[in-house]
């Protein structure tokens, strides 16, 4: 039920290298894995950039920055032993013309350090100091703490934008402009691919969040997180004019925290001039919180945020 939140590993911080050491099996494209990539701001962790059949310099491709990287490829790499299977979909949808050629950043999570990276940091400080001190004491399922240190997510995406995306762009053929990166992830990792839009709309131009965490801990009882999410939602929503939106949600195991929360957001992104082109939220019905769910529906979120124009 909490698979995401519960894994655990360890990153070592020596240098940066290319590698060909267990790199996930694909159904299509290849992998380039860059090794411990190293941060002034977060710890060192590593990057798997996934190009399409036939990547090309001659060609410029968007790019898509997904959360939870040592998830996204192959199962029998991953501790849940499922995956989102990005490589069949997004290689399917280009191939069948139904999304831009795009390549995709899978960032691996730090471990124990996931929920300190992910965790949204403004709306957290924007609590009394009483509340901030009562979320720092919450504990996983199984006891154990949650946080392992403070949060940090303003530095996550510090990384993210001042470091490895000019990596990116300067090392691989992709447009470097807004309209054409977009970033994606599930529970926590929607939590701060919302949080990433809002922060730095001029540099992402969509945003998939699926199995969003509102509550960001474990309860739903006195507990004031959702609500400095959603206002801090409110107060620094993108322009509609130039941002995409894709919120989902499931029903069954830990999704079924989410209706009332995502229901909200979706007045406050209606409100903002958001409509149908721009904006979707979806229920699936009976999905749980599982990368076999996230992979189900992966599609869907790929081509309302990458769609080929008419």
């Amino acid at each position: 039920m909490f698979r995401i939140l519960l894994l655990s590993v360890f990153l070592s911080l020596s240098a940066t290298i290319y590698t060909n050491a267990q790199l996930p099996v694909l159904s299509t494209g290849s992998i380039r894995r860059i090794e411990n990539f190293q941060s002034n701001y977060v710890a060192a962790r590593t990057i798997d950039i996934w190009l399409p059949e036939g990547y090309s310099a001659a060609n410029k491709y968007a790019v898509l920055y997904m959360q939870d990287g040592q998830m996204l490829f192959d199962a029998t790499h991953t501790w849940t032993k499922q995956e989102w299977g990005v490589d069949e979909t997004a290689g399917r949808l280009i191939k069948e013309k139904k999304i831009k050629a795009c390549i995709v950043v899978g960032i691996w999570n730090s471990g124990s350090m996931r929920h300190t990276d992910y965790f949204p940091q403004k709306p957290l400080l924007s609590l009394p100091a009483r509340q901030v001190d009562s979320i720092y004491k919450a504990n996983r399922s199984n006891g154990a703490g949650l946080f392992a240190g403070e949060v940090q997510s303003d530095n996550y995406l510090r990384f993210i934008v001042t470091e490895l995306k000019p990596y990116i762009d300067q090392h691989f053929s992709v447009y470097t402009d807004a309209a054409h990166t977009f970033i994606a992830g599930s529970s926590m990792g929607g939590l701060i691919s919302m949080y990433a839009i809002c922060e730095y709309p001029q540099v992402f131009g969509g945003a998939a969040c699926l199995s969003t965490h509102w509550p960001g801990v474990f309860t739903t009882v006195n507990n004031p997180v959702p609500d400095a999410f959603l206002a801090y939602l409110s107060a620094h929503l993108p322009s509609a004019e130039s941002h995409r939106l894709y919120f989902d949600y499931g029903t069954a195991t830990l999704d079924t925290m989410y209706a009332p929360y995502q229901q909200r957001a979706d007045v406050i992104i209606r409100s903002g001039n958001y409509s149908a082109k721009n904006f979707m939220t979806k229920v699936f019905k009976g999905a749980d919180h599982s990368e076999q769910a996230w992979n189900n529906r992966l599609e869907i979120p790929l081509q309302f945020l990458l769609s080929v124009k008419k």
